[in-house]
């Protein structure tokens, strides 16, 4: 029997490495507390995924309903599989900037300690096992607002003849930025999982992620922005912009393509090795796109504010240059731009957001 091990099994990603691995005849250990619920509040529960999960996969998806920073318990799953694990997908995190910022203890525990945590039990009980980690671009802090950025009719964007036209590579510095509390916690967990890697051999990989999208995200408005965006439309719940005109530009990767470039690592792992993952120029756009992309496929209008404060630490532009990842893994590609995510949200979700208006 092969066992993947998925933290966070209910969120957006997780849940979709569930399906993707079970479908691949591996059976599924998820860790998840739904602890979202308790960082966003009721409307950003993960309870149904959860549910759905166990519901559509009754012998090969186990749930662990454990606490990431809880050293003993998630040990005890490790060790309940041991050298059966050949996978570990740690998605668990608490990933929005403006919470962090209220509870910082909290968010180094769950990013930082939790990532520690479930390494130690990866080194402890299966250390051949293959270890993907979802960081996140806000390790760069604010760096890329230092780029020579141009402003256009409905975005910003980058000097054309600028050398990252295609995106934003792994070389960007770390160092003298401002990564907000969040972006410094992923930093911490980030450089673990690459020791981890290259100090004891372990099969780590680490993918700074772009916005990470998909139907099963259950959006709010201190995280998921196509997801909560496209609530909002469907909703008549107003939505509000923060600051840069509403032009700052976001790569979006769907979920699905997001696991499956997870699993091309996992076939033939690099590790400690590191790629910025996202949408690239395949699938980017700014908040006014989104919006005007929404509202077609809703056929409603968004209700919105504009405030010109924009969040501490916020990108102006990014986009994410994965070309070391596909030179890497050829066989990878991505199959949803911005508009076919929008689609799949909405035709995925429309139902549900109707009954409880």
């Amino acid at each position: 029997m092969t066992v993947a091990v998925v933290t966070g099994s209910a969120g957006l990603v997780g849940s979709e490495s569930v399906k993707f691995l079970v479908d691949r005849g591996l059976e599924v250990a998820g860790i998840d507390n739904d602890m979202r619920r308790t960082l966003f509040g009721n409307e950003a529960s993960t309870a149904k995924n959860r549910e759905h999960l166990e519901a559509l996969y009754p012998t090969q998806y186990r749930h662990y309903d454990i606490d990431i920073r809880d050293e003993e318990a998630v040990a005890s799953v490790f060790k309940r599989y041991g050298a059966q694990i050949d996978l570990i997908i740690h998605t668990a995190a608490q990933p929005s900037h403006e919470w962090a910022a209220k509870a910082p203890m909290v968010d180094f525990a769950i990013n930082a300690t939790g990532t520690l945590v479930v390494l130690e039990a990866t080194r402890r009980y299966c250390p051949d096992a293959t270890f993907v980690f979802t960081s996140t671009n806000k390790v760069y802090g604010d760096t890329p607002n230092t780029l020579p950025l141009v402003e256009r009719k409905t975005r910003w964007e980058i000097d054309p003849d600028h050398d990252y036209q295609e995106g934003i590579p792994e070389d960007l510095g770390i160092d003298m930025t401002m990564h907000s509390i969040f972006g410094a916690s992923k930093v911490a967990a980030d450089v673990l999982v690459q020791e981890y890697g290259r100090y004891y051999d372990l099969n780590t990989g680490t993918f700074r992620g772009g916005c990470l999208t998909g139907p099963n995200h259950t959006g709010t408005e201190l995280h998921g922005f196509l997801a909560y965006l496209m609530r909002c439309v469907c909703t008549g719940k107003p939505y509000t912009i923060f600051g840069y005109k509403g032009k700052q530009v976001r790569d979006n990767i769907h979920s699905s393509d997001l696991v499956q470039a997870f699993f091309e690592f996992y076939l033939e792992p690099r590790p400690g090795e590191v790629y910025n993952i996202g949408g690239s120029r395949h699938s980017n756009c700014s908040i006014l796109e989104a919006i005007k992309l929404s509202e077609e496929i809703a056929s409603r209008a968004l209700s919105y504010e504009y405030s010109h404060q924009n969040r501490m630490g916020d990108h102006v532009w990014y986009i994410s240059d994965v070309r070391k990842f596909r030179d890497h893994y050829p066989a990878w590609s991505q199959s949803y731009n911005v508009r076919q995510i929008l689609e799949d949200i909405y035709e995925r979700n429309i139902d549900r957001w109707s009954a409880d208006k």
